[in-house]
């Protein structure tokens, strides 16, 4: 589980904490998902079960019938982007999962298909050449929707063209406490890229921590979109860098305190909501970056440590359901645990 997210030095992760690519496809066969039938919903999720080890050309995917998972265990997956909110409010859903928990193929969720591939900091084109391995093996059982003009043919209209939704998910403590992240969505949307909340559309965010991502599909290629996400993504980084060098400049006694004195709640705290905790490893994870307080990063991924304490996923953990005052309790005794000393 969230073996991926095992190298928390990627490229540029000390602002970038992951990659994602999917892909929106649609089978010819059957109606898309304002139309399709139940029957239809079943059959397709039987067709894909079918061809599971056909697919299976590099490593081990499992299928999964979200009929046979409890509400913990889904809201568990969404919490570590596994799958998305949308997928688990439907019935006669399923999804495809990699062991490491990168890579994931949805079914019958706004599309008939959904393949998703995440990567640790800035990795886009290693991530769209994975989704093209597993969409071309897909490829080769179905019959997809496309058009010679249109490309792709996706269920809403901004998906049409490729199919591909291409995204970054970076922390921004530095320019959110400057107040720029309204000038910085403003900006990026006169180049068809949108900023959303930590678990995409409809959310805001947690612990300066955004998504942002192309919002045009169509009249580009898959290079095109991400080399223009890319291009933007670099000054968004540079931004939030020379914001982060200003603050340990002029005020990093002010920095400083903010950092330990958050490593030291974290570090004895007995109650912890996720509110307050991701906040304190926000300040965290902007210490370790600015080497203001230093770890054994080999050994210590803070975005890791946020998806797990999650209130689903600190259950999965605890092996049981938890009163919210159980939740913070055994969330606050978990960052005890695995939070390492620091050696400065």
């Amino acid at each position: 589980m969230l073996s991926w997210l095992k190298d928390s030095r990627g490229k540029d992760s000390d602002v970038v904490i992951s990659s994602r690519i999917r892909l929106a496809r649609n089978f010819e066969k059957y109606f898309y998902s304002t139309k399709i039938e139940q029957e239809q919903e079943r059959e397709l999720i039987n067709s894909i079960k079918s061809k599971i080890e056909a697919l299976n050309e590099e490593e081990k995917l499992t299928f999964i019938n979200t009929i046979d998972l409890t509400n913990l265990e889904k809201r568990a997956l969404i919490e570590r982007h596994v799958i998305s909110p949308f997928l688990m409010s439907k019935n006669n859903t399923a999804f495809v999962l990699s062991e490491d928990e990168s890579k994931s193929i949805m079914i019958n969720e706004e599309d008939h298909i959904r393949i998703q591939v995440l990567k640790s900091g800035m990795d886009l084109y290693s991530a769209l050449e994975e989704a093209n391995k597993i969409d071309d093996s897909v490829e080769k059982h179905f019959n997809y929707a496309f058009d010679e003009q249109y490309g792709y043919l996706t269920s809403c209209p901004s998906n049409v063209g490729t199919g591909m939704r291409a995204s970054y998910m970076i922390h921004l403590p530095s320019l959110e406490s400057a107040g720029k992240i309204k000038y910085i969505t403003e900006a990026i949307s006169k180049f068809g890229l949108t900023l959303r909340g930590i678990y995409g559309e409809g959310t805001k965010p947690e612990a300066a921590i955004y998504q942002i991502s192309n919002q045009i599909t169509l009249g580009y290629t898959e290079e095109e979109i991400i080399d223009n996400l890319e291009g933007v993504v670099n000054q968004v980084i540079e931004q939030e860098r020379r914001a982060r060098y200003g603050i340990l400049k002029s005020r990093k006694i002010e920095l400083e305190d903010i950092v330990f004195r958050s490593y030291g709640i974290l570090s004895n705290a007995r109650l912890l909501s996720t509110s307050e905790a991701m906040e304190l490893l926000s300040d965290l994870k902007i210490g370790v970056e600015s080497e203001v307080i230093k770890f054994d990063k080999s050994v210590f991924n803070i975005y890791e440590l946020m998806i797990k304490i999650q209130p689903a996923s600190m259950q999965k953990i605890i092996q049981r359901e938890l009163t919210e005052e159980e939740i913070k309790i055994e969330r606050a005794n978990y960052i005890r645990k695995y939070l390492p000393s620091c050696i400065n």
